[in-house]
């Protein structure tokens, strides 16, 4: 058991590895081969870092977005302080796509494992935790953003924030 772990992390650290040259061109705009299990339209969402609905829990229980608050600023009269912290916040997006650089190559090695007729149980296992996991810090970039910025704002600004967004919150517990 302990020997297939160790080979499990190397195999990630070369596959890892080897996609390292990869990244800059993904990055820079190029195509990225299919990937039958994501739409090119998620892809490129994780690629880009967007919230993609992932802290949509927040959103809709008065927890903000820092890219929404930015896009309210004059609204919302943000504080110079207040500004800048939304803007912080919101370069959060640039380790979610990090992240999404990640678990885009994590499913298209698993895409891949299954067209080539390779797929089994701890090649998969391997892959589809993987991705599990990066999906879960994804989702936490954005949701621990939308945390920050509700500390940051008053309670009338989250309120006209609702009102100017298009959401009104639920009643919440304190």
């Amino acid at each position: 058991m302990k020997a297939q772990l160790v080979c499990v992390c190397v195999v990630l650290l070369v596959c890892g590895s080897a996609s390292n040259g990869q990244e800059a061109s993904t990055h820079a705009g190029q195509g990225t081969p299919e990937i039958k299990s994501l739409p090119a339209a998620e892809v490129q969402g994780y690629l880009e870092g967007r919230e993609m609905g992932l802290a949509k829990v927040a959103e809709l229980n008065g927890y903000p977005a820092p890219a929404h608050v930015l896009e309210l600023a004059t609204q919302l009269q943000l504080t110079p302080h207040q500004r800048s912290k939304a803007e912080h916040l919101n370069r959060s997006s640039k380790t979610a796509a990090r992240l999404g650089y990640w678990l885009v190559e994590a499913e298209r090695r698993l895409n891949v494992l299954f067209a080539k007729g390779e797929a089994d149980d701890e090649k998969v296992t391997s892959l589809v935790r993987r991705i599990g996991g990066l999906e879960a810090e994804i989702r936490l970039v954005h949701l621990r953003a939308n945390i920050e910025m509700r500390r940051v704002l008053t309670a009338d600004q989250i309120k006209k924030y609702e009102q100017e967004h298009g959401q009104a919150s639920p009643q919440r517990q304190p």
